[in-house]
């Protein structure tokens, strides 16, 4: 007997809506968080929205000084505590959780926001460029994430992985960040459905584009200047990308809610649905899309995008804003360059 394709259809939305329902959410109250690239941008966002809902939160990054100014601007008197380490390095991150444990006590919630991101076309790309970001993106959320087992298993507790819908559709000019960013998609299904014997419940959010203020440090490559105009307009852009503080608010609630997946922001989320349900059409207007993006040059250097300025970027007022707000300016005096 073949069942009615809006059956199937309303018995998804019956059960979704009974999960939302009947499944208790996760309470943040008093328990430990540690956001890795916690210092700045949406891992400073997603720091301040935990503390919001009475947890404690731990900031895991490279920089001891922009951890310090990101502690400053949280505030919460002893609830923020600051780790500087790499998260590529394994000995950082025994650090880091051990660091948790002894001054809150223990571990409950992991939060694998550090990443990585470079911008150009896959012909300046080399080999190397996927290798470190892979390290970045998937392999270091996959060892920290198995490092923090044991603790999380012990205290029934939850790891949030932060992917994007580049992880679910590979965008143009970003492929190496697409490459790592559908494996930790990946990862994340996989640990979700393993790790939920254990009593630990596994969550990868897909945001669209976020105003973090970020761009000024991806790597941009081909005609720098160009590539970072494009970059740093489309995630500044009020029609396409997300709020931070709200981006984090999703997903956080998405953690709280247990959901195994959660595309965050209406682009994300329509890209998503396109690219399920016209693969093919999607894969056309995307390579489409292509011939309008800056063409290769013949060096593959890349630079910081902070060094990839122009007069525009550097006083578009929504993207100056984003990089005061998440301590992406380094230190720099509020507007200046």
């Amino acid at each position: 007997m073949r069942i009615p394709k809006r059956l199937i259809l309303a018995a998804a939305v019956t059960a979704l809506a009974a999960r939302r329902q009947f499944v208790p959410r996760y309470g943040l109250t008093g328990r430990s968080v540690l956001v890795t690239g916690g210092s700045r941008g949406l891992g400073l966002a997603l720091a301040a929205e935990f503390l919001k809902r009475g947890a404690r939160v731990a900031l895991l990054a490279r920089d001891p000084a922009e951890l310090e100014r990101a502690a400053e601007q949280l505030g919460a008197g002893g609830r923020v505590h600051t780790v500087a380490g790499d998260v590529t390095r394994e000995d950082d991150l025994q650090r880091a959780l051990a660091e948790v444990t002894r001054v809150f006590g223990g571990l409950d919630v992991l939060v694998n926001n550090a990443g990585l991101i470079q911008s150009g076309p896959l012909a300046n790309m080399t080999e190397a460029d996927f290798r470190r970001i892979m390290e970045v993106n998937t392999f270091a959320p996959l060892r920290l994430t198995r490092l923090a087992l044991p603790e999380l298993r012990r205290r029934q507790g939850r790891v949030l992985l932060v992917s994007s819908v580049g992880g679910k559709v590979a965008v143009p000019h970003l492929a190496p960040y697409s490459v790592s960013k559908f494996a930790l998609s990946g990862l994340g299904q996989a640990l979700h459905a393993e790790f939920a014997q254990h009593g630990v419940n596994v969550t990868t959010v897909h945001p669209t584009v976020m105003r973090t203020g970020s761009p000024r440090q991806a790597t941009v490559k081909g005609q720098h200047e160009k590539e970072y105009a494009l970059f740093a307009t489309v995630d500044n852009s009020p029609l396409i990308s997300l709020d931070a503080d709200v981006a984090a608010r999703r997903m956080v609630d998405a953690l709280v809610r247990g959901h195994a997946e959660a595309f965050v922001g209406g682009s994300a989320l329509l890209l998503g649905y396109a690219q399920a349900l016209a693969p093919q059409l999607t894969a056309d207007v995307l390579a489409l899309s292509t011939r309008l993006l800056p063409a290769p040059t013949a060096s593959d250097q890349g630079v910081p995008g902070r060094e990839a300025e122009t007069f525009v970027t550097r006083h578009n007022p929504i993207k100056r804003e984003a990089e005061r707000t998440f301590n992406e300016l380094g230190g720099e005096e509020s507007g200046e360059e």
